[in-house]
């Protein structure tokens, strides 16, 4: 019997300005070998017909998969979302995939989780990470610069599969608020910051970036967001 993905969560893989069509099919193929079928794809056009070449008896996730048009709308209703990262990002530190999985595995049942991966050739920016909780990194050989697209999403839902049979169940947290939500309330600390003049016109990208990161990493409660605002004098 192949593996499952934990059906105490329901998982989706968000693939965000895809450069091939056949890496898509093959995204897809990668998702029904594993168990997966929610794919979301952030794209300024409709699916190409190439992709379903590749995507061998795994048409159906094709045919259900929303386009997108930016990576908010395909988080908003996620509760954390995890990031695929080749190297190490300044602003956004990164966890193994162990340890990313040990994260995962402490959310609680019901939790709605997102896999963000980036295109191709140049992987996720800046701005798009900043609507991740958790980024991580695939092990591979120092030599080797980064995995294919669909090999790193194959790989990254066979750790998440076997997880379904390996590990007992943990329940230590409040479910998190949706991606929109935690989004909504980190705005508003932003602003406040600017207010205050902690943020100002020389240090904002740095700043914004260090804070996506520190309350992403959160995965923001509602209890959380409540102290926070009331913290920052908005409640």
């Amino acid at each position: 019997m192949g593996f499952q993905p934990d059906p105490g969560k329901k998982f989706r893989v968000i693939l965000v300005r895809p450069q091939s069509p056949e890496n898509i099919g093959l995204v897809a193929r990668a998702m029904k070998n594993a168990g997966f079928a929610d794919l979301h794809l952030v794209h300024d056009r409709l699916l190409p017909s190439q992709a379903h070449i590749t995507a061998v008896h795994a048409e159906d996730i094709l045919d259900k998969a929303r386009l997108c048009s930016s990576v908010g709308e395909a988080v908003s209703d996620l509760d954390a979302v995890f990031a695929a990262v080749a190297r190490h990002r300044k602003n956004f530190p990164s966890l193994a995939l162990e340890q990313a999985l040990d994260r995962l595995d402490e959310l609680p049942s019901g939790s709605r989780v997102g896999f963000l991966f980036g295109n191709e050739r140049t992987g996720l920016e800046s701005l798009e990470l900043r609507h991740s909780n958790f980024r991580f990194t695939l092990p591979q050989a120092s030599v080797q610069p980064s995995y294919n697209l669909a090999s790193a999403v194959l790989l990254t839902l066979f750790h998440v599969s076997r997880m379904a049979g390996g590990r007992g169940v943990v329940e230590p947290w409040e479910r998190p608020l949706p991606r929109s939500e935690q989004e909504d309330c980190i705005r508003l600390i932003l602003q406040k910051l600017e207010e205050k003049r902690f943020i100002r016109s020389g240090n904002q990208r740095h700043m914004d970036e260090r804070i996506h990161d520190l309350f992403g990493r959160l995965a923001m409660t509602a209890a959380d967001r409540d102290l926070l605002l009331a913290i920052f004098g908005k409640r």
